[in-house]
């Protein structure tokens, strides 16, 4: 953040303009879409995500996958800060879509953190979350670990949106009123 004249500016880091992202965007998701998804993913030797839970003001950073293999560990405390805050109930998040958070952070050169807005549901909480909004699938991808809605920490939200949008893997929601992008590992589509 900057301060001038008593106002406060909310800093961008240079890689995550929208001016560098359609810059870089289009070399690197090219790139990438050359492969299927879990072969991208597999080109480095480690992959680690770092999450903060804005419901239960949990931390963490794991490092979900090295040397070829998905590490138990990591996966378990991914799970963990992932888990339904109304119920407190855990459940394997697919490894598709961490695998789909990885390249997105890669998309916007980021290494930061991504803020949790929902991660898994459970069939309850999804359930009183329909009565409340019409927005609520009753099938809805996030009660079987397959999505997310976060912000990235540093990234503005509709250059983090336009990148998932690029990767062209999944579902992609914008909800800028709600702060918020919803990204998922089912078929390919955009809201």
């Amino acid at each position: 953040m900057l301060l001038s004249k008593g106002k406060i500016h909310k800093q961008v880091p240079r890689a995550c303009t929208r001016r560098n992202f359609l810059r870089a965007g289009t070399g690197i998701a090219a790139s990438l879409l050359l492969l299927p998804l879990p072969l991208q993913a597999k080109s480095r030797h480690e992959r680690k995500l770092s999450f903060h839970n804005t419901h239960t003001g949990e931390n963490t950073t794991a490092v979900y996958w090295a040397e070829g293999d998905y590490l138990v560990d990591g996966k378990q405390d991914i799970d963990a800060i992932l888990r339904d805050h109304r119920t407190d109930e855990v459940y394997p998040i697919d490894t598709d879509l961490l695998d789909l958070l990885y390249l997105l952070q890669a998309q916007v050169h980021s290494k930061h953190t991504f803020d949790i807005i929902s991660g898994y549901r459970s069939p309850a909480t999804n359930a009183a979350l329909r009565k409340k909004s019409t927005g609520v699938a009753k099938r809805s991808y996030h009660m079987q670990g397959k999505a997310i809605d976060v912000r990235l920490s540093g990234c503005d939200l509709e250059n983090l949106h336009q990148a998932a949008l690029a990767l062209q893997t999944g579902g992609v929601g914008y909800y800028p009123g709600s702060g918020f992008i919803h990204v998922d590992v089912g078929p390919y589509r955009s809201w």
